[in-house]
């Protein structure tokens, strides 16, 4: 969910500006899952940009104010929502703890680097979401130690339905500062893409599976 669509549209623009996100069509990305997509985002560039690390902390502080008060901890979700969600625990004075994917295999064997107690209240920071299941891990493993997780933020999500499912099943509130529909609005108002571009950029964000697939078979 998006509150504020000036900030969105100003999210959109400073990837955008970057070379963040990356749009392609003819020579479709592949993801980490083998899927094949016209669109791959690397937020972590925008890090090197004091302004754009600035905006994007100071309306995470925003969002997570306005949507959820106060909060004990903050948690970033590793790799891509460390660094983000260091410097909003930063801006807020609180607690940082970060979140892998799964347990380490040696050392400590940690999977939440950082304390957390059992009752503590945590909003979970992540630079985007696709399908939300590396984002969700996160949550559980907050969750199993007996935190209060109340909601998570991101940079960015593609907004795939497989996505608002997995949340929804979770129970878990996403706030976002862009998402997909606003970032091609962007793109296109700039000639970022051709228009010819759209239909199949469109056809992706309705089923991406069979996209990849048509893609990878063509």
């Amino acid at each position: 969910m998006i509150k504020n669509n000036d900030m969105a549209a100003r999210t959109a623009n400073f990837l955008l500006t970057v070379k963040a996100v990356k749009l392609n069509n003819e020579h479709p990305f592949t993801w980490a899952s083998g899927r094949k997509s016209p669109i791959y985002c690397d937020n972590r560039v925008t890090l090197s940009y004091p302004e754009i690390r600035t905006f994007i902390r100071q309306h995470f502080v925003d969002v997570i104010r306005d949507t959820w008060g106060d909060v004990d901890v903050i948690a970033g979700v590793a790799t891509g929502g460390i660094a983000q969600g260091a410097l909003v625990a930063q801006e807020l004075g609180k607690p940082f703890v970060y979140v892998r994917s799964e347990q380490k295999s040696h050392g400590l064997t940690n999977q939440i680097e950082g304390e957390v107690h059992e009752g503590q209240s945590v909003v979970v920071i992540e630079d985007l979401v696709s399908t939300g299941k590396s984002s969700l891990i996160a949550v559980r493993a907050l969750r199993e130690k007996g935190c209060h997780v109340k909601g998570m933020a991101a940079i960015f999500t593609y907004g795939l339905k497989v996505a608002s499912d997995n949340f929804e099943k979770e129970n878990v509130e996403l706030q976002t500062l862009t998402n997909y529909d606003t970032l091609i609005q962007v793109a296109k108002e700039q000639d970022y893409i051709r228009p010819e571009d759209l239909e199949s950029l469109s056809a992706w964000r309705l089923n991406p599976e069979k996209w990849s697939d048509d893609h990878m078979n063509a």
